[in-house]
């Protein structure tokens, strides 16, 4: 009988040191397993405050042909499957010919988990009403980021300034949640870090140097150093700025997958880079993006 005692409550003991095992907190049964970080986490966007999914879906391959080709019930269903995958980034622009796509593809998807980015091109007459016909368009009472497309000047921040006011207004009126700029010559990207108006940077990066930004103060569309754009992200995000990397796939002509590799794994280790935008046009590409950045994240 004592004997039968002893075993009952030595297994009382024992199920209630579990319990208290199971109740403790983290901190006393040592640390938890960090979980390895992901295409889908949500990533803060420098200083902003936003959140973004790691990966984007660009929407604007060679201005947006490269998807409108797939018509746009198809698009929707690729917005749809990306969302599924955990991407809640989507880049637009005024002048993608999916612009007007846009507020289909997203419909029903709750508003308050996306992160979309659109652009604004040249100097409209009238930015207020611009930005609001933004908002129309892709039927949103507000747009995340919005930014300056394409500069190629190193005095755009003194010809855009009436433009840069319009965003500020735009922000007062909480059209917009954060601004910035798009730049597409290493002049322009200078200028950018320089202002202290900007606060998101969309910058072309990738390790082969394609379509990188380049001394001529144009478009460039071949390959460029990739060193000074790489130190002014450094210098960027030493200024709390949100970076994101575009042209990732140098355009889409990296066809060998050994060079979308080295991209990707360029781009994940770089700590300026908030998070990078691709332009997709199948699911088969999505996927192999996103395996590709948890491979080379893990």
């Amino acid at each position: 009988m004592r004997n039968d005692l002893q075993s009952r409550r030595q297994f009382l003991g024992r199920a209630a040191a579990a319990g208290a095992m199971l109740l403790a907190p983290a901190s006393l049964l040592g640390d938890p397993i960090p979980s390895k970080p992901t295409a889908a986490d949500q990533v803060t966007l420098g200083k902003t405050g936003l959140k973004l999914s790691r990966l984007g879906f660009g929407t604007g391959s060679n201005s947006g042909e490269v998807q409108q080709r797939l018509g746009q019930e198809e698009f929707n269903r690729l917005i749809r499957y990306a969302y599924d995958q955990g991407i809640t980034y989507f880049d637009c622009a005024q002048s993608y010919l999916t612009f007007p796509w846009i507020a289909g593809a997203i419909k029903g998807l709750p508003r308050e988990k996306l992160f979309i980015q659109s652009k604004i091109p040249g100097r409209p007459e009238d930015v207020l009403a611009t930005i609001d016909r933004h908002r129309t368009v892709l039927n949103t009472d507000y747009v995340d980021s919005m930014l300056i497309h394409c500069m190629v000047n190193d005095n755009w921040t003194d010809g855009w300034k009436r433009v840069m006011d319009g965003f500020d207004a735009a922000r007062e009126k909480k059209w917009i949640r954060a601004k910035g700029v798009s730049c597409h010559s290493l002049p322009a990207l200078r200028a950018a870090r320089k202002s202290d108006w900007t606060e998101v940077h969309l910058a072309r990066v990738n390790p082969q140097g394609a379509f990188m930004d380049g001394e001529r103060e144009t478009i460039n569309m071949n390959t460029a150093p990739v060193a000074p754009v790489l130190e002014e992200l450094k210098q960027m995000r030493a200024k709390g700025r949100g970076v994101i990397g575009m042209k990732l796939v140098g355009n889409g002509t990296f066809v060998d997958a050994a060079d979308r590799d080295k991209a990707m794994r360029f781009a994940m280790s770089r700590p300026e880079l908030d998070a990078v935008v691709i332009g997709f046009k199948s699911r088969s590409e999505i996927d192999e993006a996103i395996q590709r950045m948890n491979a080379a994240l893990a």
